[in-house]
């Protein structure tokens, strides 16, 4: 009780209770200072986690054509988990800032509450206590001079009384009436006088107890709630730190995932990955021959020439600019023609693969329908009260000629897909084969028709393109009209997004426009759209909802 010993001294007492108010106040103050900076270190941690989640959302590869080809490659990867562990390290932030609000915010909030009322109740005690003994006083200064006041009466009677005795002229009963007075008046001293006694010791009583037993009690409680105070203090901010330690093992382990995932990066298995996604299939051009003008015009091209003829007798009908170098971009912006001719021989090759086995599912799900129908025909001609057999007819001559037709163009893109095999440089001869079909009529035109046959640079060049070649065929093959120059409809979609289609086979188009569907998604993130007769090309999957309906061709089907 040390620092409150001064607070004996009767005259300090009300100084003593303002100073003590005072800074009891000034700690609670401090209580709620410090629950405030935690609130706002709460504040911050909460912001701070917001905005690595928002980081990690905004680098997360969209949803396009471009995330498969991203996930191809290991720094890829290895970037995606680390934006993964990031966004866990972010929840880490969370977390901290939901164990300072529970764990001081609340309770110290509950405390504050706690700390007044105790504090509230401490001093309302003193104050009562001191105004009692106050009261107290202020009777005993009243017995005091009440004892006082009768004294000096009684001397007064006394004199009086001596002075009518000693008076020859005043009568024994006037002597008689003032010794009586003077008697009463000392009788009323004494009553004061033992009143004023009793008095006075209860005061000291009640003075000793207030001194030595209520008001320190009091002051010991006061000391007491404030050292609660201070260590209540201590053990929160010991809180805060613990709350932060409490998070880092999984942090470590965040940080840990990211740096695996780095040292998980394998440049040559992703520079391998561009090589095999990029390979052309082209076989390097030979030496090109000296050409003598000085004798007869002689054309000499080599033979493994990238310009060189398949025998140098046959030339497709018509004019046509000749593929020069596999390397020029196509400046058409649709998506090129239906045998991917404008591709080198691997693209092509993959592409040509891939419709094949597109067409092969499209057929094996009409033959499972028309299995189906056939079966449910069999139930109808054996109980004609579930249904007519013959209602099932016309659908499965649909589906007959939906087989017929796929099957044919299976046919059509194996025989593109055989010829580009026999043409691989791994695969070919020294004599390459021609690209007209061989199972049907072909009519050659002679070397000999007047031509203009010049390059751009002016010299000439064999006539070697295969999408001339296959046109050619497709003139001659007696197949459906449009066979050869669109494909058939199989819904309709609508652009969720604008996309500008700036590389070659890829088309334009604008948010909320809508097309229609030609080719599905074969796993490239790419789908084949039409708007119109001449326009055709691939857009990112995902930039459009597609809508796929049986004969849909020439339907435009809102979604």
């Amino acid at each position: 009780l040390s620092w409150l010993i001064s607070i004996c001294d009767h005259h300090s007492n009300k100084d003593q209770f303002d100073n003590l108010e005072k800074h009891t106040q000034w700690g609670i103050e401090y209580v709620e200072k410090y629950t405030k900076f935690v609130k706002e270190r709460s504040d911050i941690e909460i912001s701070y986690a917001k905005q690595i989640r928002n980081l990690s959302k905004k680098y997360q590869p969209k949803k396009n054509s471009k995330e498969e080809e991203e996930s191809k490659y290991s720094f890829c990867r290895a970037f995606l988990t680390s934006l993964n562990e990031l966004n866990d390290y972010a929840g880490q932030h969370e977390v901290i800032a939901e164990n300072l609000s529970s764990q001081i915010i609340t309770d110290l909030t509950r405390y504050l509450q706690e700390l007044k009322a105790e504090r509230k109740s401490h001093f309302h005690d003193g104050r009562k206590a001191q105004q009692q003994l106050e009261s107290s006083w202020k009777q005993l200064e009243s017995c005091k001079k009440k004892f006082e006041r009768d004294c000096k009466e009684a001397d007064r009677a006394q004199q009086y009384f001596e002075k009518m005795d000693a008076d020859i002229n005043v009568t024994k009963a006037d002597v008689e009436k003032a010794r009586q007075q003077a008697q009463v008046r000392h009788q009323m001293a004494a009553d004061s006088k033992n009143d004023y006694h009793s008095y006075l010791q209860k005061y000291n009583q009640e003075q000793h107890e207030h001194y030595y037993t209520v008001i320190p009690n009091i002051f010991q409680k006061l000391q007491d709630m404030e050292e609660k105070r201070i260590e209540r203090l201590g053990v929160c901010m010991k809180t805060f730190a613990e709350v932060d330690r409490q998070v880092l093992p999984i942090v470590g382990k965040c940080l840990d995932g990211m740096t695996s995932a780095a040292e998980g990066i394998e440049p040559k298995t992703d520079s391998n990955q561009v090589v095999e996604s990029y390979k052309s299939g082209f076989e390097p051009p030979g030496d090109v021959e000296f050409e003598d003008y000085g004798q007869a015009m002689k054309r000499t091209v080599s033979e493994t020439s990238l310009s060189n003829s398949r025998d140098g007798k046959e030339k497709p009908a018509g004019k046509s600019k000749s593929k020069l170098w596999p390397f020029i971009k196509n400046k058409n912006k649709g998506s090129g023609p239906e045998d991917f001719s404008h591709l080198p021989p691997e693209q092509r090759r993959k592409k040509l693969q891939g419709k094949v086995d597109e067409l092969k599912k499209d057929i094996q799900k009409e033959m499972d329908q028309r299995d189906a129908l056939t079966k449910m025909k069999d139930v109808y001609v054996k109980n004609p009260q579930m249904g007519d057999p013959a209602s099932v007819d016309p659908r499965l001559a649909e589906i007959a000629m939906n087989i017929e037709k796929l099957q044919s163009e299976e046919q059509k893109f194996e025989n593109w897909l055989a010829e580009v095999e026999e043409r691989m440089p791994s695969k070919s001869d020294s004599h390459r084969k021609s690209v007209i079909y061989e199972t049907q009529n072909s009519t050659t035109v002679s070397n000999n028709c007047a031509q203009d046959r010049e390059s751009p640079d002016g010299s000439y060049t064999e006539e070697q393109s295969a999408e001339i070649q296959v046109k050619a065929v497709a003139n001659r093959a007696p197949e459906s009209d449009d066979e050869f120059d669109e494909l058939e409809t199989i819904g309709t979609c609508k652009a969720l997004y604008t996309f500008e289609g700036q590389n070659e086979g890829t088309i334009s188009v604008t948010e909320g426009e809508l097309l229609y569907v030609i080719e599905e998604d074969k796993g490239d993130g790419w789908t084949r759209v039409r708007r119109n007769e001449e326009e055709e090309g691939y857009v990112p999957t995902s930039y459009i909802e597609v809508l796929l309906e049986s004969n849909a061709k020439g339907a435009m089907t809102y979604i």
